[in-house]
């Protein structure tokens, strides 16, 4: 169409009748006298409007996801993030939990046997032939070799080595360690020797061996065992508790019993731990042990109900005639 002055005059006589009739058709509202052509305008043009927002739509959708996507999956990150941070924060409040209780029964146990500590956390365990663990103390916060290493339920071993910020612990399973011990309430001397890492088979259930010097001495399953004491408190203090007997091994030369123990402490998970920088003033004896668990309790046998003889009365035998001894006339 050529732009003359004739369609400029046409084009703007539409415009004008059509800002008439929006006028006049927005003014009237329901009642507006346009609302038939309004109607007959939606039948013709609604279905070419619905056909074109289909094909429309999908193409804005598209669009916007590609220049939201950006967006989004920067939000995806950062929520990542969070919860990241979050699991971190919890499993640490776990952890932090969990330490405080154990350095709170460290400190119970060091007390009742008058012990002087420095606490300290296993950071590796040896990969050698030796069965040993490093822990985060070393000589700047006093720690000499020859010092014994305690939990808060017993005996770990003794320091070996030592660096300026760490420590190397020799366990009490290591097939060198040797133990002077002593049982309790016999008060009978022996040596508690680790079965090295062939000890700590079958779930780790006996990984030392208990040697008394006395093989007429008494001994039974189910006594504890605690340390004796080294010559000048090295490298073991007295009275930390070692295990329980768990099994007694019959003497074949007569001059020993052994017997093999299951320890207090679980060496397989071994976490804070103490190492004793000075001695007790005196022997702690049993004092430091575990209270005993109580026995089971006996069953008591339910007395059976007899029948009473109101209840069910027994038939009374009848007598018999027996034959009479005493003669009679016709005899």
């Amino acid at each position: 169409m050529k732009d003359t002055r004739r369609t400029r005059v046409v084009l703007g006589a539409l415009l004008v009748v059509a800002l008439a009739m929006i006028t006049i058709d927005y003014r009237g509202g329901q009642d507006s006298p346009l609302s038939g052509l309004r109607g007959v305008g939606a039948t013709v043009f609604g279905p070419v409007e619905r056909a074109s927002a289909s094909v429309v739509r999908p193409v804005g959708n598209t669009f916007d996801a590609v220049t939201d996507a950006p967006g989004e999956r920067r939000r995806a990150d950062r929520l990542a993030r969070q919860n990241q941070r979050l699991r971190e924060q919890l499993r640490s409040s776990r952890l932090d939990q969990d330490r405080s209780a154990q350095l709170r029964r460290l400190l119970g146990t060091a007390g009742m046997g008058g012990y002087k500590i420095h606490a300290a956390q296993v950071i590796s365990a040896g990969q050698g032939f030796e069965d040993t663990v490093t822990i985060d103390a070393g000589s700047r916060s006093g720690v000499k070799p020859d010092m014994t290493v305690m939990s808060a339920d017993g005996l770990v071993g003794r320091v070996t080595r030592v660096g300026p910020a760490t420590a190397t612990v020799l366990l009490a399973t290591d097939q060198t360690s040797s133990i002077g011990s002593r049982l309790e309430e016999s008060k009978e001397i022996g040596i508690t020797q680790g079965r090295g890492r062939r000890g700590l088979g079958r779930g780790g259930a006996t990984p030392l061996r208990f040697q008394l010097l006395d093989a007429a001495a008494p001994i039974r399953v189910g006594q504890r065992i605690v340390t004796l004491g080294s010559q000048g408190q090295k490298p073991y203090v007295p009275g930390v508790p070692i295990g329980v007997v768990e099994r007694i091994e019959r003497s074949t030369s007569g001059l020993t019993r052994t017997a093999y123990v299951r320890p207090f402490v679980r060496f397989t998970s071994l976490d804070v731990v103490a190492v004793v920088v000075a001695p007790p003033k005196t022997d702690p004896r049993d004092a430091v042990l575990p209270p005993k668990p109580p026995p089971p309790p006996t069953p008591t046998p339910t007395p059976t109900a007899t029948p009473s003889a109101s209840k069910s009365p027994k038939a009374k035998p009848r007598r018999s005639k027996s034959p009479s001894t005493n003669p009679t006339r016709g005899d």
